[in-house]
């Protein structure tokens, strides 16, 4: 645990880019066996001031301490030569190559001849993982073929191989499952105990409470505030972050819920599709909830048209249809912002120009040539109504953060005028004031009419911004509540609760959903 001196301290951090003042006078420590959190939306300057600790940038004013001796690391091997690790989102591993090889990349051990020893190498790696109490590794497995949970493990382990006394981690749950978070969590508090100095990023507050001993804000590129978490609150971290308290961040409009827009009956495509039944009104958000597996995302691409449903009936508007491909989908008015908006929702080296016309190029070209004045226009209004955050729409949208992303996402679809839009995680991966950006954008378009199903494993976003919400279990709907008479703890027990049995198969029904959404 920690002593209460700062292992590595950084003073009146500044770092300039062409007409951007990134870090603005920062101050930061991190303390031997304590994890301290950095948090602060996209933008607010987590990235740079992680590259400098790092050495993948210099800063332009202020000095580093690390282990009581000012330094300055210039790259970023001499970072890690000096005992700092970087653990990115991206893990920067070799899929091609074993466990063991990927942990002593760069300094293997040699025989006397100076060749690898790669019966040492293997045991070392072995020795490594049982000092994080792993055990379920085999060092010989290709890593490409590891889930992205065991994957991030190697990385720990190739990092503290090579004597890491402070280990970063930027956003190190955003991809995983909850065994997987568990294991993580198992893993940074052990580190702690071995006076490890662990900078923590993260979007998701809860981890926060549950992992760190102290938080830093940023905000704007300059800190506003550091304190102990058992001293802090929930609220009063939002708003040195954003300036905004946590009611804030579910910013719903009541809207006129009309007509049936989209109705399912005894909609089945085995086995995570079975025997659905709901409907979806105008001017409705429906909140989808469900652990990881229940069959919610799994509906949503039955229902748009990639995963054809193999029997039960669907209608929009009133009218039967069949939807057996995207295409037909979109020809219904039926919208879809996927959970991975980086490879199924957007093609990121391309424009937000090029994005955001890409549903609706039929409609804006003459022939085989588009029309680039109505596709300027197109993506010009997106970007002034969703604020997005740019510097122009010829900006490629890997350049964009999470938050500008999913808007550029919700721009593409909202150029076809969908009746439904359906949103698979709309808010994963990007920060709170972000998400309330995302959350007002839904509200906004329910209140136009439009009918909104939205998929999340947050129970807060579900109450907040749902008027009706439907709980998946192992493919089947299991209950339904209206925004009123729904409690956290009744979803999640919905959700939770044992496996029924084939014959309870259709007890919840489109009576009870229909009843619901009412």
């Amino acid at each position: 645990m920690t002593d209460g001196r700062a292992l590595l301290e950084l003073s009146n951090i500044v770092k300039r880019f062409p007409g951007v003042l990134a870090l603005d006078r920062v101050s930061f420590d991190v303390r031997a066996g304590e994890v301290h959190a950095l948090l602060g939306e996209n933008g607010a300057g987590k990235s740079t001031l992680i590259k400098i600790i790092s050495g993948v940038y210099q800063p332009d004013e202020g000095h580093i301490n690390f282990s009581g001796n000012t330094v300055r690391f210039n790259t970023p091997a001499a970072a890690q030569n000096n005992g700092i690790a970087t653990i990115y989102q991206e893990l920067l591993l070799y899929p091609e190559l074993s466990v063991a090889e990927n942990i002593f990349m760069g300094h293997a051990p040699k025989t006397r001849f100076g060749t690898i020893d790669w019966r040492a190498m293997r045991s070392l790696a072995r020795e490594q993982l049982a000092s994080l109490d792993i055990y379920d590794l085999d060092v010989n497995q290709q890593v490409g073929s590891l889930s992205v949970g065991n994957r991030q493990r190697v990385e720990i382990a190739k990092a503290l191989s090579q004597d890491a006394r402070v280990l970063i981690m930027d956003e190190p749950t955003a991809a995983l499952t909850g065994a997987d978070v568990e294991r993580l969590f198992r893993i940074v508090r052990l580190l702690r105990e071995r006076g490890v100095g662990v900078i923590y990023i993260s979007h998701r507050l809860e981890e926060i409470f549950e992992l760190a001993d102290r938080v830093t804000v940023l905000r704007d590129g300059a800190c506003v505030g550091t304190s102990q978490v058992i001293d802090t609150t929930e609220d009063d971290l939002i708003n040195r972050m954003v300036g905004r308290t946590i009611e804030d961040l579910y910013p719903k409009q009541l809207s006129r819920i009309g007509e049936p827009v989209l109705e399912i009956e005894s909609l089945s495509r085995p086995p995570l599709t079975r025997n659905v039944s709901l409907t979806l009104r105008r001017g409705e958000i429906l909140g989808l909830a469900g652990l990881v597996g229940s069959g919610r995302s799994e509906l949503a691409q039955t229902l748009f048209g990639i995963t054809p449903a193999q029997s039960g009936c669907i209608k929009v508007n009133g009218v039967e249809c069949l939807i057996d491909s995207p295409a037909a989908a979109i020809k219904l008015g039926i919208a879809y912002v996927p959970e991975d908006r980086s490879t199924q929702g957007l093609i990121k080296p391309m424009s937000i120009r090029e994005n955001i016309s890409m549903a609706v190029l039929k409609e804006i070209s003459n022939g085989n040539l588009i029309n680039h004045l109505a596709e300027r226009e197109l993506a010009q209004k997106n970007i002034n109504q969703f604020r997005i955050r740019t510097s122009g729409m010829e900006q490629k949208v890997e350049k964009l953060s999470g938050g500008n992303q999913q808007k550029v996402v919700l721009g593409k679809w909202m150029a076809s005028a969908p009746d439904v839009l359906i949103m698979d995680e709309p808010t994963r991966g990007i920060d709170v004031g972000a998400k309330a950006e995302i959350h007002r954008t839904m509200s906004e378009l329910a209140c136009r009419g439009m009918a909104v199903l939205m998929i999340s494993s947050e129970l807060p976003e579900i109450m907040g911004m749902s008027d009706t919400i439907a709980v998946m279990r192992e493919g089947r709907l299991v209950a339904s509540f209206t925004r009123g008479d729904a409690t956290q703890e009744q979803i999640a027990a919905a959700m939770m609760s044992g496996s029924r049995s084939e014959s309870d198969e259709g007890l919840v029904d489109s009576n009870s959903t229909k009843g619901a959404a009412a």
